[in-house]
């Protein structure tokens, strides 16, 4: 041992610039509508321009196709610093570079070329199409069918909670593939949107993660080109949709993270403005033991949230316990910290008038997206159980 062995947690000069970038955007052309829109329903359409404009459309696209090609960390910072401003902003682009990820992970070549450059800047949106009114956690339990007929598959069910679905060009759908003899053969289907029998029935309605839509919606007979088979052959969906739905709960981790930061900046601006028995309430050891388990518990979920999309990064590959570890633990800390960040704001942080009632309301989808927080402790405890998952660096 020489005396020089260091653990290295610093971003570097590219992923710093990115993320000063990142938030000033943020500051300066979210957060100051993010609760007024919010409030009157209106659509972020300028947000959405904006988000073009940065590349953030591609963050999981090749350059080849025209994406930024984002390394994992920079993934994690975009969702950061844009749901520090405005969790619903981030959800514009979440589960569309999640699709983006789908494609050029499984993807064929035909259909790389067909799509990625699209979903790149924007032009072409999209989203993950998997959950049913019957059937969330378990992804085995759709009734979405997808029956051979010729060069196409007629698809027929309904999914929800659809975030983006209304304004997506084209969908990956989860369906079922094996008819009678293979009933839990899973398939995905880029499916677009304009095709007859496609129909957005409603949108759902919302305690928080306002701005983007969710909704439901019906596949009646929908004909799909055997081409839009993602990757070319039937039965690979489970795995396909897994692996996406790791790289999201980095992106969901990332959002929790901004949330909590925002809850925080927003405890300790107050505590230092607001004022009782002549003194400002930041003075009071009370207040200051919540801000400091508050700043303790986002950098400890931050840190984790790097290391996991650090990790995916490394490897390549599958990273199922870190990410869930990432995703389980930050979104827990967001909603610790929006409810102290309410109670640090007495009376106010109930009004509508505060960012904080926002916080609190958005916090908790972050514990439930991307799967529930208690599967995420049992995907965590089966990978330390096989040994396949590993603590420490």
């Amino acid at each position: 041992m020489d005396g020089k062995v260091t653990v290295d947690f610093a971003l570097n000069d590219e992923q710093r610039l990115f993320r000063q970038t990142l938030r000033d955007f943020a500051d300066k052309e979210i957060m100051p509508v993010a609760s007024e829109w919010e409030r009157t329903g209106r659509y972020p359409a300028e947000i959405v321009e904006r988000l073009r404009e940065l590349g953030l459309f591609g963050l999981n696209v090749p350059e080849e196709y025209g994406g930024l090609a984002a390394d994992r960390v920079s993934y994690a910072l975009a969702f950061e610093e844009i749901a520090r401003a405005w969790l619903g902003a981030a959800g514009l682009f979440g589960p569309h570079s999640v699709a983006c990820w789908l494609v050029a992970r499984n993807g064929t070549a035909e259909q790389k070329e067909r799509y990625l450059p699209r979903m790149a800047t924007g032009e072409m949106r999209s989203g993950i199409c998997l959950t049913e009114p019957g059937a969330g956690t378990d992804l085995q339990g759709i009734a979405t069918t997808a029956v051979r007929d010729g060069d196409h598959y007629v698809v027929t069910g309904a999914k929800t909670w659809i975030t983006n679905a209304r304004v997506a060009g084209v969908l990956p759908v989860l369906v079922k593939t094996g008819g009678e003899r293979s009933p839990r053969a899973l398939s995905v289907l880029l499916v677009e949107t304009a095709s007859p029998g496609f129909k957005v029935t409603r949108d759902l309605p919302k305690l928080g993660y306002k701005g983007p839509e969710s909704s439901e919606l019906v596949l009646d007979q929908v004909r799909v080109p055997v081409e839009n088979l993602l990757g070319g052959e039937e039965g690979r969906g489970m795995q396909q949709i897994l692996g996406g739905l790791e790289i999201g709960r980095i992106n969901i981790a990332a959002r929790a993270v901004g949330v909590a930061q925002a809850a925080y900046d927003a405890a300790l601006g107050y505590s230092r403005e607001r004022e009782a028995f002549g003194r400002p309430i930041s003075d009071f050891q009370a207040i200051q033991l919540k801000l400091a388990d508050m700043a303790t518990e986002i950098q400890a979920a931050r840190l984790l949230t790097y290391w996991a999309a650090s990790r995916s990064q490394a490897t390549g590959g599958r990273v199922d316990m870190e990410a869930g570890m990432a995703k389980m633990y930050a979104s827990e800390v967001a909603i610790k910290c929006a409810l102290e960040s309410m109670r640090i704001h007495g009376g106010y942080g109930y009004s509508a008038e505060f960012v904080v009632e926002r916080l609190y309301r958005d916090a908790p989808l972050m514990a439930i997206g991307e799967g529930t927080n208690d599967v995420q402790r049992l995907v965590i405890a089966r990978s330390l159980v096989s040994g396949k998952g590993r603590l420490g660096w």
